[in-house]
């Protein structure tokens, strides 16, 4: 070995060279063949996937339920609405957690007995929610963030998945400490999802300890997720901004800031979730001085990553390659590219929303699809590093093409009217209180439609291009409705 270092320095092999080109082209986490991180990291990129399957069948089934002759073969006469949700959660709170599963999968090594236990519970729990109109579950509540039926398989099947994520979260917590880095802003950005993530089932549990008993239905889920989901967002850009940077490394675009200002502008991200336990101490969850704080917290405080990291992400873009792309990083370039105008669509609608009108759809739908495309391009990149085949170029180009341009028309294409298909809008929390006491059943309706995008596109194009063995103040206008995603700099009026 003495020897071969000697020829090395001599000019033969130029080592220094050649590891500077594997460090670029190899991601900040190796996926070794043989690493037992491999088949659960697998489980948890086919469960997302799949819920995204599961979204596209729900989008479909909603608009059979709207065609004439056919709504009588739904089990209610208001199947619209009961696909709605399903669709909605299953396309974003499952398949953008089941996802934050894969990075904590990759940052740390699986905990015997409890990881496993944790996805068995979490795909459980995904497939309770997506069977439960069928069983029973047709009283459709459009409350904001997470949209619920009201009965207790559709409740139990959203608990259930939130145990397995929460589960599989303390078996990451328990091992990041050993892979966690300064200077790799993939490892703090996945850590920085995970806090988040727990301080939003925290405000949760807060929340529900803090209700009032008195509440009739109407409003309880509209208060009981109103703070945790305004939280939850701040997970999800995490998610959304440690997908940004690894597409822009395995497209080979160099980008401004260093690691270490990349992990500094990710902790800053989460940093002002330090105001939620002084909004839970300082108010009651039913206050207006709740929904108020929670608002102002995702509207200012949620792009503080966001906006600079994105800004950096177009300086890399327009400055072309700055070191070597991987094999087969087209795929991974466009969705990078379609995520981040579809992102900044998002947000630039934001600054227009005025009132609850189809800018507001407009608004959530951009920044719904850019994190969604993201991720699309983070699968893409990871699947032959979990022992499929690479993927196809064509296909998944045109699967970020129309996905990613046909909501860009789309969002063009809307101007400021009445939000009106789907059902009625309603402005404001309304409710009234009951005597006394509380069951589990507790109903609100808030919020107006949803326009859908149906996501199976998405899913279609991961199957069809994986050549391997196996598919291993006020609530409505300016807010996420429904599970939506976070946005840098919301307005909400």
């Amino acid at each position: 070995s003495l020897e071969w270092c000697v020829q090395t320095t001599a000019g033969v092999i130029d080592v220094s060279a050649m590891a500077r080109e594997i460090s670029m082209l190899q991601p900040q986490w190796r996926l070794d063949p043989n690493s037992s991180r491999r088949p659960l990291v697998t489980a948890w990129l086919v469960l997302g996937v799949s819920a995204l399957a599961l979204a596209g069948i729900f989008a479909l089934l909603l608009v059979a339920a709207r065609a004439p002759g056919t709504g009588a073969l739904f089990p209610t006469q208001d199947f619209f609405r009961v696909a709605l949700i399903v669709h909605v959660d299953q396309s974003v709170l499952i398949w953008f957690l089941a996802f934050g599963g894969v990075l904590w999968g990759l940052a740390a090594p699986p905990v015997p007995g409890l990881s496993w236990l944790a996805f068995c519970i979490a795909a459980a729990g995904c497939l309770l929610v997506a069977a439960s109109p069928f069983l029973g579950a047709v009283d459709p509540l459009l409350n904001n963030y997470v949209p619920v039926l009201d009965h207790p398989l559709f409740v139990a099947g959203l608990g259930l998945f939130a145990l397995g994520v929460l589960l599989h979260l303390a078996g990451y917590l328990r091992g990041a400490r050993s892979g966690l880095s300064w200077g790799d802003p993939l490892a703090v950005g996945t850590l920085t999802a995970a806090l988040a993530a727990l301080i939003s089932a925290l405000s949760l549990v807060w929340t529900w300890a803090g209700l009032s008993p008195n509440w009739e239905g109407k409003t309880f889920y509209e208060y009981l997720f109103w703070g945790p989901g305004h939280v939850l967002q701040f997970a999800y850009t995490q998610i959304l901004l440690v997908a940004w940077i690894w597409l822009a490394r395995a497209a080979g675009r160099e980008l401004p800031l260093g690691d270490r200002t990349l992990s500094a502008l990710l902790v800053l991200g989460v940093l002002p979730l330090v105001a939620v336990p002084l909004v839970h101490g300082l108010y009651a969850p039913d206050s207006a001085e709740t929904r108020i704080a929670f608002m102002r917290l995702m509207q200012w405080g949620n792009g503080l990553a966001a906006v600079p990291i994105g800004l950096a992400l177009l300086i890399a873009l327009m400055r072309g390659s700055g070191r070597a792309a991987e094999p087969g990083s087209l795929p991974v370039r466009r969705a990078l590219v379609a995520s981040l105008t579809l992102f900044a669509a998002g947000g630039f609608l934001a600054v227009l929303i005025a009132g609850s009108n189809t800018i507001v759809p407009a608004h959530y739908h951009g920044s719904i699809v850019g994190v969604t495309l993201a991720l699309m391009g983070l699968t893409y990149h990871l699947l032959p590093r979990l022992g499929f085949g690479r993927p196809d170029a064509a296909p998944h180009r045109r699967a970020c093409g129309l996905r990613g341009y046909g909501h860009t028309a789309q969002d063009r294409g809307r101007r400021p009217g009445p939000r009106q298909p789907g059902g009625q809008v309603v402005h404001g929390c309304h409710g009234h209180r009951r005597p006394a006491g509380r069951d589990w059943r507790h109903p609100v309706r808030a919020g107006g439609n949803r326009r859908l995008q149906p996501p199976h596109d998405v899913t279609l194009g991961i199957a069809s291009g994986s050549q391997g063995r196996r598919l291993d103040g006020r609530p409505g206008a300016g807010s996420m409705n429904s599970g939506q995603v976070p946005l840098a700099g919301t307005l909400s009026r």
